[in-house]
Parts: structure tokens; C-alpha cells; sequence
């Protein structure tokens, strides 16, 4: 069962997260309630699947805003999975950093900000009223077993608050006080400190031995990332196609940096450097991809001395329709700082950074991350990061239980849908969860009041 699985999973996970039996039991309630009704995913709506309507609910609102327990340690069950999983101690573990944005109309809301709204046309900037966060998602290479898609599954998500403004009646004081906090304090120093964090989970877990690769956007392809990454770690960043780099000087010149600066989009018209073609897994279905590469360049703007190595992605070519006309999707620039692993290890990484944005999908659209009503400094930041450790938890839970493909435990598909995906989504998972609450008698003790009120919230 599914649902035995993701107790299990929890119960043993979390048991060094929550000092206190009686603290540790409510979660395990809430992550489980909270997971499993329909409709939107408030802390109210769990306790009303709790059948706790006619009692005192402030327990369940501290949990959030009063328990000591720390977000990060949630997720430590996945990374010890992921390291069962894959064995081998000179593969590379390959993680995905973004940030994203919580909507939170309320104007009392701690820590809510005005942000630019990533769904806004590219003609016209929004801005949303919302809570910002970082997530780092582990990188599942189900395609090493087979024809499969990998799959990120979160390890982090941690709230950047941004710094306060100074109004406009300030003084030239005060706005300088902002100007050098801004520079110690900000999304990509947030983003850095996350990434030692997740360095250091590692090390206790004892695979310091191991290099990681965070594989990040164009955003934090930047000075202040390349200086704080941790030791043992590499990044793949997206780049500018107007970045200028250069080759070291040559030797016994004064210079460090050449003189001739090239740019990576001149690299990629340069027809004396060869494209090479290489396959990688993209969906499950293997793929060709051409590139370019130039080792040992250095970019003084951002990277500094680091040699680097820079890979550019040809446009890959795709249609509409069988009979449409061919499009070309749009050329990639990457800076690499690890000099020695193949191209093709280093652009899977990459490419299976992706999931990342459908992990972002999957928690607010589905699971409804951001939804809860709660508006303590403690609580606005933990139960968001509470929510997503429970998403990866039953990402996980489906993992170990079933495996990748989509096998015949999960419910049968719609008539309309034409093609059988190769590996269960979030909804099949959600599906078979709740299914198997209805099968009271197999739950673990402690859960029965579960099993009688959810369904009905559930299905209601």
C-alpha cells in the first residue's frame, strides 16, 4: 500500500525532527490530512479531516508558529534514498536551484512583498503581492534505468526575505545602510547559503567524497555565486550570449587576463570550432543534441580567476504538426566550472534541471502550497516548507513502492487518454492514496480517525 508506505516513511523519517511523541504524531496527522483532501489545502480543512471541529485547534496552529523543529531536516529521508539508490562513489549527484514566488494577497502578511510576476507577457511587467523561497531539487536519473523521464524531488525550501526599503523620507544615511545590506543580504547570498546547507547534509550522511552539481538559471550566473560555492561542488549556469570572456595570457606575460575578449553567441557563429553530436534522456525518450565547447576560458566580470568552460547548445530544431513548417528553439550558452567530466554527463545535468519547474507547478497548482491562512513570522515560512516536504515524501513513498513505471497499482487511465505515460504523476499518486484510505482496517494504529472523516473531505 501506498498509503502504508508514506506512514512508514514518515514515522521514521521524522522521528529526530520533532522532540517531543505527542508533537511528532500531530505532524504525521497534518502531513498526512493535508496531502490527501481536495478543494483548497488550509491547516482548517485539515483539522476538520482530523474530525477535531468541535475542539480546541490552537494546538494545530503552533505546530507552525511555536514548535522548535527545523524545516531542512524533513527532507533528509530523500537524500539518504537517493544515496541507497545510486551507489557508485565517483558519480557526481546532480541538484536543481531556483527560486520561486508564493501569492499572498494580504497586506499583514510578514514577509510578503511586492515581486515581478513570472507570468506576465514580455511585453508588459506584473508585479505580485507574494513570499519568496529557494528550492533546491534533487535529480533522480531514472533514464540510468531505463527509458524514463528523471524526476526532482525537493530537499529544500527555504523563505529569502527581502530586505526593507527606505521610505522616501529617509535619510542619505539610512539609504546607504541599505546599500551595503543589500549586498550581504539578498536572493542569490540566500541561494548560496542554501546550497553549503545541502553541502553539509551531504557530509554528515557520509558521502563528502561525492561532488554535487547545482545546475541554476541565468540568474544566479553571477559574481557572488561563483565566489560562495561550497567545496566539492560544481555549477552549470546559463549564461548571457553577450558575456565577455577570454583565455588566460599567455605565459610569462604581466597579464593574468588576455587581451582578445570573445563573446559565447561568437563562439557559436565561429565555423572553425566543430559542433559534436551527443544523446541525452529528455522525457524518457533519448534525444540528439550538437554542441560546442572551449575549455579554460576565464570571465573577469563574474567567475574572476576560476578557469571555466563554456558549452554552447546549437538550436535544436522541432515542429508543430507532421506538415508544419520547422522552428528553431532557442541556443543555450553554459559556464561549467567542473574542466574534466564529459559533455554529455554535464548536459543531462542540465537538462534534467527542468523538473525543478514542474515541481513548482505540482506544489502550488495541485498541492496548493501558500494556501494555508496563517500570518506568524514562523508559520508563513515553516508550514509552505512543511507542505513541500510532504510532497516529497510521497514522491518518494510512490518510488520505493511501486518503482518508476507506471504500473498496474495505479488506477486505470481515462478512455481519452491515448498514450499510457511511462512513469505515475502526482495525481496518480494522490489517486491511489486516497483510495487506499478507504482500507481502514490496514492502517498503522494511531490513524483511525483519519480514515473515517478524510474520505469524505477528500471526496465531498
Amino acid at each position: 500500500m501506498l498509503l502504508q508506505r508514506f506512514i512508514d516513511l514518515l514515522q521514521e523519517g521524522w522521528s529526530s525532527v520533532f522532540v517531543q511523541h505527542r508533537t511528532l504524531q500531530r505532524a504525521l496527522e497534518h502531513a498526512l490530512a493535508i496531502t490527501s483532501v481536495a478543494g483548497r489545502r488550509t491547516i482548517s480543512r485539515a483539522i476538520l479531516a482530523l474530525g477535531r471541529g468541535q475542539v480546541d485547534w490552537t494546538a494545530d496552529y503552533r505546530l507552525f508558529s511555536r514548535r522548535e523543529w527545523k524545516p531542512a531536516a524533513l527532507f533528509v529521508p530523500v537524500e539518504r534514498a537517493y544515496l541507497a539508490r545510486y551507489t557508485d562513489p565517483q558519480a557526481p549527484i546532480g541538484l536543481a536551484l531556483d527560486d520561486t514566488t508564493v501569492a499572498r494577497a494580504g497586506t499583514h502578511v510578514p514577509h510578503a512583498r511586492w515581486h515581478r510576476d513570472p507570468m506576465s507577457p514580455p511585453f508588459h511587467v506584473n508585479f505580485i503581492h507574494a513570499l519568496r523561497f529557494v528550492q533546491v531539487s534533487l535529480i533522480f536519473p531514472h533514464h540510468q534505468e531505463g527509458d524514463y523521464g528523471a524526476r526532482g524531488i525537493p530537499v529544500r525550501f527555504v523563505e529569502s526575505v527581502a530586505l526593507n526599503k527606505p521610505g522616501k523620507h529617509a535619510s542619505d544615511l539610512e539609504r546607504a545602510h541599505y546599500r551595503t545590506a543589500r549586498k550581504k543580504k539578498n536572493l542569490v547570498t540566500d541561494a548560496c547559503a542554501v546550497m553549503s546547507d545541502v553541502r553539509e547534509d551531504f557530509d554528515r550522511l557520509g558521502t563528502s567524497h561525492r561532488v554535487l552539481i547545482f545546475a541554476v538559471d541565468g540568474s544566479y550566473c553571477n559574481r557572488t555565486t561563483f565566489k560562495a560555492l561550497p567545496e566539492r561542488s560544481e555549477l552549470i549556469a546559463r549564461a548571457r550570449k553577450d558575456a565577455k570572456l577570454c583565455y588566460p595570457a599567455p605565459p610569462g606575460s604581466r597579464r593574468f587576463y588576455g587581451e582578445q575578449k570573445f563573446t559565447p553567441e561568437q563562439v557559436r557563429q565561429d565555423e572553425s570550432i566543430p559542433y559534436h553530436a551527443i544523446e541525452v534522456s529528455i522525457g524518457g525518450v533519448r534525444r540528439q543534441l550538437r554542441y560546442k565547447e572551449v575549455t579554460k576560458v576565464l570571465w573577469q566580470g563574474g567567475a574572476r580567476r576560476r578557469l571555466l568552460r563554456l558549452i554552447v547548445l546549437a538550436p535544436t530544431p522541432y515542429k508543430l504538426s507532421p506538415h508544419s513548417r520547422t522552428h528553431y528553439r532557442q541556443p543555450a550558452y553554459l559556464l561549467v566550472t567542473d574542466l574534466t567530466r564529459s559533455a554529455q554527463h554535464l548536459i543531462q545535468i542540465y537538462v534534467d534541471r527542468w523538473q525543478i519547474e514542474v515541481n513548482h507547478r505540482e506544489e502550488k497548482d495541485i498541492l496548493g502550497v501558500g494556501e494555508a491562512q496563517v500570518w506568524s513570522e514562523n508559520s508563513v515560512g515553516r508550514h509552505p516548507a512543511f507542505r513541500v516536504a510532504c510532497y516529497s515524501m510521497l514522491l518518494l513513498a510512490g518510488l520505493l513502492e511501486f518503482g518508476v513505471p507506471r504500473t498496474e497499482h495505479y488506477l486505470p487511465l481515462p478512455r481519452w487518454r491515448k498514450h499510457t505515460p511511462k512513469r505515475a504523476s502526482i495525481l496518480d499518486l494522490l489517486t491511489r492514496l486516497r483510495v487506499d484510505l478507504e482500507e481502514a482496517p490496514l492502517l498503522a494504529p494511531g490513524f483511525d480517525q483519519i480514515a473515517e472523516n478524510l474520505p469524505r473531505v477528500a471526496y465531498g
